[in-house]
């Protein structure tokens, strides 16, 4: 028997999931329903763009309801520790680029809530795992796929 694949999130993340769940259910699902029923009625459905269109985002809907249910049963929630010395899932982390002095702040969650642009980075990639199990004052190394980078974590919580 496999075992399902754990997704650590944070309880904030667990949220937004479980409201992007119900919005794809009671509304998404019955818009593109809605298409497709105005679509059938269009005529010869080998020939319909309008259902084909339909019919894909149908598909996409029911993929994404599927994926979002299977993290939320699957989720293992991030506890939030009083410990802010050592890097781990769900702290912020500030850190300067070495030489240059650019501060960058992230907070590591896991992959199901992981958002760059939002300040959130996933556990799995490679920035989160060179600072994961650092303390404030290290000195690390990341390898990333645009290259190294030389960074000291100023500050964790």
């Amino acid at each position: 028997m496999s075992t399902e694949k754990q997704f650590p999130m944070t309880v904030a993340g667990k949220l937004k999931l479980e409201e992007e769940l119900e919005v794809l259910k009671t509304v998404k699902r019955k818009e593109v329903v809605e298409r497709i029923k105005i679509a059938r009625s269009f005529g010869d459905l080998s020939e319909n763009s309008e259902y084909d269109s339909a019919k894909e985002d149908q598909a996409f809907v029911e993929g994404r309801i599927s994926t979002i249910e299977s993290m939320i049963r699957n989720a293992v929630i991030i506890e939030e520790e009083g410990n802010n010395d050592i890097v781990s899932l769900g702290k912020t982390v500030t850190f300067v680029e070495i030489p240059d002095g650019d501060e960058e702040s992230y907070t590591i969650v896991g992959s199901a809530e992981a958002d760059p642009l939002e300040g959130l980075i996933s556990n799995d990639s490679p920035i989160a795992k060179g600072l994961l199990g650092k303390s404030t004052g290290d000195k690390v190394k990341i390898i990333t796929p645009g290259g190294e980078m030389d960074v000291e974590i100023i500050s964790i919580s």
